[in-house]
């Protein structure tokens, strides 16, 4: 971590997480706080803990209020018999279906427990009904800070199945948009984690449709009524990603003198590589909306709801309905900026590099979403926990090598995957609502531009950044 007020600013949630400094309403108050939660004794609590396939761990709390959630946290991790990285790689969350949050270490669960409407009327949109509804549960799931690269140098079988879990759990909800192609072989993996080798004479489509939901996105498996049912019935041709699957599942490698364990972690390891593709693979989500473009002759417009998917390294803009990307950018790639010009209307800004009727122009997408100061607050400790750790790895760089390590050998090149036309993963600037701008110093002239300073000033500096705004001209004309 890089230091406190920044983490502060990535929690969520800042200083009213740290005890009871926002006074609740009476009706609030007198509610029981989450149903999980059960006295057993004057200052011992029975507490339950979800892993994200609903897995209960039932832990018994003393002096529950004042616990951290390091605490708990390895009440949880001694529970499931997970080895000390595990501490590294997950965190405790209080997740709802209004709100998610990581918890800090340091946080006390409790009490942020009895924060959490207080916490709903800022950063969401939620009705009084649904905010007075919702309740938290304390979820243990991966940590947004842990990197990508070290989770594949992890061996413990526990830890890799409960990365396995979450990441599945987050294909099949469509929160991770992935290629048809790309689901039918992540799919195939959980039939081989779940149902053992391919067996011809059992595993056939017809095996594989009854529980095609368990395998696939559900916007990809929905099945069809009236009379194409009635056909299916009645022995018509599978759909096509109940044979993708079984194709797929076939083709799954299988070492016959290898064991049942060392087979699932190699399974394991496969899977999470695979979602490592993903640039949005362990991201923090935050909901939000932005406007459509203006079509028809009557300039119809409105707006689209979206998921913002932050993590270590840059934003990506999702599209809910759809399930695609519509914008991704490295840190390197953008300036951000939050605004709030009423209470209700707070506003995330990004601005990037773009191309109107072929000339380089600067673009500004809008995201409205009360969640939008959390999500700043995110990119800028990301950005700062990145320039900590680039520090540290050039001081490294200027330390001597230790004279007993051989040199390694040279490993062969590894060349990009060309990227599919029409992929998920491919951003859809055409599809978003934006202001090309340039900016000559003396005001803001919109559309047909060359570059020079940014409209704003927050964006990443500790490295050479591939974003740069447009210079004006005197002979450009003025949108």
């Amino acid at each position: 971590m890089v230091g406190e007020r920044a983490t502060d600013e990535y929690c969520y949630t800042r200083t009213q997480m740290e005890g009871d400094r926002l006074p609740l309403p009476p009706s609030l108050e007198e509610r029981s706080q989450r149903s999980s939660i059960s006295s057993t004794g004057p200052r011992t609590l029975d507490v339950v803990v979800y892993l994200i396939n609903d897995t209960e761990v039932r832990l018994t709390v003393d002096n529950l209020p004042s616990a951290t959630a390091l605490e708990l946290h390895r009440l949880v991790r001694d529970a499931l018999r997970l080895p000390e990285c595990a501490l590294e790689v997950f965190s405790l969350w209080l997740v709802s279906p209004l709100l998610e949050v990581q918890l800090k270490p340091k946080h006390q669960p409790y009490k942020v427990c009895r924060q959490w409407h207080e916490l709903l009327n800022r950063f969401t949109s939620g009705s009084e009904y649904d905010i007075y509804e919702d309740e938290p549960s304390l979820q243990l799931r991966r940590n947004v800070f842990f990197p990508k690269k070290k989770e594949l140098q992890i061996q413990d079988e526990g830890v890799l199945q409960l990365l396995y879990e979450e990441a599945k759990y987050n294909i099949l909800e469509g929160r991770y948009p992935c290629d048809p192609a790309d689901c039918e072989m992540l799919g195939a993996l959980v039939c081989r984690l779940s149902l053992g080798p391919c067996d011809p004479d059992r595993h056939t489509a017809c095996f594989l449709k009854e529980k095609l939901d368990s395998f696939l996105p559900s916007h990809l498996c929905r099945r069809g009524h009236g009379l194409f049912s009635a056909l299916w019935k009645r022995g018509a041709r599978p759909p096509a990603y109940e044979q993708g699957l079984l194709h797929a599942y076939q083709m799954v490698p299988e070492d016959r003198a290898c064991e049942e364990n060392p087979a699932l972690q190699r399974h394991y390891h496969a899977y999470l590589q695979k979602c490592h593709e993903l640039p949005y693979y362990g991201c923090a989500f935050f909901s939000g909306e932005i406007d459509k473009p203006v079509q028809g002759i009557l300039h119809r417009g409105g707006r689209k709801a979206i998921s913002v998917a932050i993590s270590l390294e840059g934003v990506y803009i999702i599209d809910s309905k759809e399930k695609h990307v519509l914008l991704g950018l490295h840190f390197q790639e953008l300036s951000w900026d939050h605004t709030f010009p009423s209470e209700e209307e707070h506003i995330l800004w990004l601005e990037f590099d773009g191309e109107n009727e072929g000339t380089a122009v600067n673009k500004l997408l809008k995201v409205y979403s009360k969640q939008a100061e959390l999500m700043s607050g995110l990119i800028e400790y990301c950005i700062e926990l990145n320039a900590t750790a680039e520090g540290g790895t050039q001081d490294q760089a200027g330390s001597p090598a230790p004279p007993s390590e051989p040199p390694s050998p040279p490993t062969r090149r590894q060349h990009p995957k060309l990227q599919r036309q029409n992929s998920v993963l491919c951003s859809r600037i055409q599809h978003l609502s934006t202001i090309d701008y340039i900016d000559d110093g003396k005001e803001i002239r919109r559309v047909k531009p060359r570059r020079t300073a940014s409209f704003f000033g927050r964006q990443l500096s500790s490295v050479p950044a591939s974003y740069s705004a447009v210079r004006g001209s005197e002979n450009l004309e003025q949108g």
